[in-house]
């Protein structure tokens, strides 16, 4: 791809600017709640009603329909203005909504892709559980066809907003008996139907992320299948490359904000000998010099990711390897934060207001989206053509 911006692009970038400028959500955005999930929603409903929300989304599905570079320069200022993260609307935006757009009927893209952009819904994934964490293909959670409906039994953990959740993508086995990647669905369930039971759970943090969802004989239309009955291994991996990929790239571009900010309080604060700025500590300065480097590499993986969609028009197993890496980079960039602010980082404050909170959250990078073990997995087997793990 050409590295260089075209002088439309730039124009682009100014605009981007200007309108997060004008438009970014005044004060800190809450911790948890339901005022946390309403901050999302209005915010994630702005940049709809400004013309920002989806913008490599098909155009007549709300979206802007514009290229992956803009998408980058995108991330690239709403990183740099701090921004809001999405927090309740990432799966919708980074997981439901480009995986219906691959796999899904029209009637379905039509229901749901312009309500996702506006904030109208809010998803949650349901892939994990208890047994099927790392090993997804060994999930149990059981869809039994019956007319017109599947009636689905069964448990989910570790989905997040699921309290608040609109909508879920939902695998589970629809053939009886079936082993391992077959006889799976990838289904739209609605959170609201009969049966449904939602439990948060409290991470260390201090927040209630995560959940644990608890399925009794929910009857979902078999019109809510995605992709085809018994084919939900193959749509959920394009919901996972996704998740791998271009789902994370705000979050590469927030690291390299971060490492910045860091560096600068490493000039403010005393280093451990408690003689001279922290910034003058020959560790640490090397440390901050390598993650300076390293989301600079990230961000070119970033975009040597972003030329191959564009060739074949999905990300590939490569996404894993920008996830694994920016996970290291990420838990490197807080554990590194903790040491040069020292005793402060006892002080568990706000998400906008401290390193603490995120240092403890980063703690999921190492499981989130596949373990790094999967991930290196992945990477051994499908992009180096290693033989199998066993």
């Amino acid at each position: 791809m050409n590295l260089l911006f075209t002088e439309e692009e730039r124009d682009f970038r100014a605009e981007v600017r200007d309108w997060l400028e004008s438009h970014r959500p005044p004060g800190i955005r809450p911790l948890d709640g339901r005022g946390m999930a309403d901050y999302d929603i209005a915010w994630q409903r702005t940049q709809f009603e400004g013309g920002w929300a989806g913008i490599a989304w098909p155009v007549e599905y709300g979206g802007r329909g514009l290229t992956t570079v803009q998408q980058l320069i995108w991330h690239e200022e709403y990183a740099k203005a701090h921004a809001p993260e999405i927090g309740v609307c990432f799966v919708g935006l980074n997981h439901g909504g480009p995986t219906l757009i691959m796999n899904a009927t029209d009637e379905q893209k039509r229901k749901h892709l312009p309500a996702i952009l506006r904030g109208d819904q809010v998803w949650c994934q349901g892939f994990s559980e208890p047994g099927a964490g790392s090993d997804l293909a060994s999930l149990r959670t059981q869809g039994r066809v019956e007319g017109d409906n599947i009636i689905v039994n069964g448990q989910k953990i570790w989905t997040s907003w699921a309290q608040w959740a609109d909508y879920q993508e939902l695998l589970v086995r629809t053939e009886p008996g079936s082993q391992r990647h077959a006889g799976l669905s990838w289904l739209v369930c609605d959170m609201k139907s009969p049966g449904i039971t939602v439990r948060p759970i409290t991470t260390m943090a201090g927040v209630a992320e995560f959940c644990e969802v608890f399925y009794d004989d929910v009857a979902i239309p078999l019109s809510n299948v995605v992709g085809g009955v018994g084919n939900g291994w193959r749509v959920a991996m394009s919901t996972l490359s996704f998740e791998r990929g271009p789902g994370f790239m705000a979050e590469q571009m927030e690291a390299a904000r971060l490492v910045e900010e860091l560096i600068e309080t490493a000039h403010t604060v005393r280093a451990p000998d408690g003689k001279r700025p922290a910034i003058q500590d020959d560790g640490i300065a090397r440390t901050l010099g390598e993650l300076r480097a390293e989301v600079t590499a990230l961000r070119s993986m970033a975009l040597a990711g972003i030329s191959r969609a564009d060739r074949t028009g999905t990300p590939g197993a490569e996404a894993s390897i920008l996830r694994l890496f920016l996970g290291e980079v990420v838990q490197k960039l807080y554990r590194a934060a903790m040491e040069i602010i020292g005793d402060e980082s006892l002080v568990l404050s706000g998400w906008g207001q401290g390193w603490t909170r995120p240092y403890l959250h980063s703690f999921a990078y190492s499981m989130g989206g596949g373990t790094s073990e999967i991930q290196r997995n992945i990477i051994a087997e499908r992009v180096l053509g290693l033989p199998r793990a066993r």
